[in-house]
């Protein structure tokens, strides 16, 4: 399963190194994002004002300005607000995650859920969970050690002469499948509820996150989110192979490394906070470029059609299912798997 869209995306025009580096944002993509944003925005609108205990617009509205009764101030502030920001932060990160290794690989399937990267975070969680019997906080610094070590590890084992390419795919893809192994190895090892927690861990949750969660990705988010915008304007090139870019006059071998650092930094501090929501990485950057008609990755639209997909995917799983809350990862997957499906279909009609 290496469906390749290296040489079916549409091609940028190329005049040279500076316009191959410049950025271009059409009125089109403007329009795409504004609406990813303001679906973003309804949904956490809909999630701050309803659930166990429905709260009036006009009362969320005064308690965000600090003019909320006390019961009404702990409900928003600190039970739904940072759960909606977690949410909204998370997609971000997940998104521009998959459009990184979807370009650098040149292969749709190229997000790091698929090349075992939030899954080697989720062992590195796990084991401080359960094995090493660490705190939550703990558990995060697992989960972005183990996110780190397998980016690591993927891309030193497929490394040939510049960007890892397609090998990229097939040895990620052998990570996911040991990492989840392991991962499968610890839960039945574990007591009935660690092996409970780490398995509603392990399917993607933003129940309970508080400020703890959000802080983090603020900060991740405010240092990694620029970096992957400013690097990210060459993966139209990247895109292209190696020899291309090299003529463009791109550094392929260093541009390639840092983004996916970046790209593994961002869905190692996703996953630390929430686990590992499966398929957002995967379907946000090829929403993102069919509805803007793009060449290029669209990385401001990609990070908000992702806090788009994360915010209505969580309020979907809590108003379905009440008075049951479903973890997200089991919306994100659902949708996740009509995507893929419908990519296998379509790639097999065109051959």
């Amino acid at each position: 399963m290496t469906t390749s869209t290296r040489n079916t995306r549409r091609r940028p025009t190329i005049r040279s190194r500076s316009d191959a580096l410049s950025v271009r944002i059409s009125p089109r993509a403007i329009v795409v994002g504004t609406v990813f944003a303001l679906i973003a925005t309804t949904a956490g609108i809909i999630a701050l004002t309803t659930g166990d205990f429905p709260i009036p617009v006009a009362d969320v509205a005064a308690t965000l300005l600090g003019n909320g009764d006390p019961g009404t101030t702990f409900v928003i502030n600190e039970l739904r607000l940072p759960r909606i920001l977690t949410g909204l932060l998370v997609g971000t990160a997940l998104a521009v995650s998959g459009a990184i290794f979807q370009s650098v690989s040149g292969n749709v399937l190229g997000s790091p859920d698929i090349l075992g990267f939030t899954s080697g975070a989720a062992t590195g969680a796990i084991t401080v969970l359960l094995v090493l019997h660490g705190t939550t906080s703990q558990a995060t610094l697992g989960a972005l050690l183990g996110g780190a070590a397998t980016g690591a590890a993927v891309y030193a084992l497929s490394y040939r002469h510049g960007l890892a390419g397609p090998r990229l795919i097939l040895i990620g893809i052998s990570f996911q499948a040991l990492l989840a192994s392991v991962n499968s190895y610890l839960i039945t090892r574990a007591s009935l509820g660690g092996a409970v927690t780490a398995k509603v861990w392990l399917i993607g949750s933003l129940d309970s996150r508080s400020w703890e969660q959000v802080r983090p990705l603020v900060i991740a988010l405010a240092l990694l989110l620029p970096l992957a915008l400013y690097l990210g304007r060459s993966l139209a090139y990247l895109e292209m192979g190696t020899d291309t870019a090299k003529a463009l006059g791109i550094d392929v071998e260093r541009r390639g490394l840092a983004l996916i650092a970046i790209g593994t930094a961002l869905a190692a501090v996703a996953t630390a906070a929430a686990g590992p929501i499966g398929f957002v990485a995967l379907t946000a950057a090829p929403l993102a470029r069919r509805l803007t008609g793009s060449s290029s990755p669209p990385l401001l639209t990609t990070a908000l059609a992702g806090a788009a997909l994360v915010t209505v995917a969580d309020l979907a799983a809590k108003q379905l299912f009440s008075p049951t809350q479903l973890p997200v990862g089991i919306a994100t997957a659902a949708i996740g798997g009509i995507y893929l499906a419908t990519l296998l279909v379509q790639q097999r009609r065109r051959t």
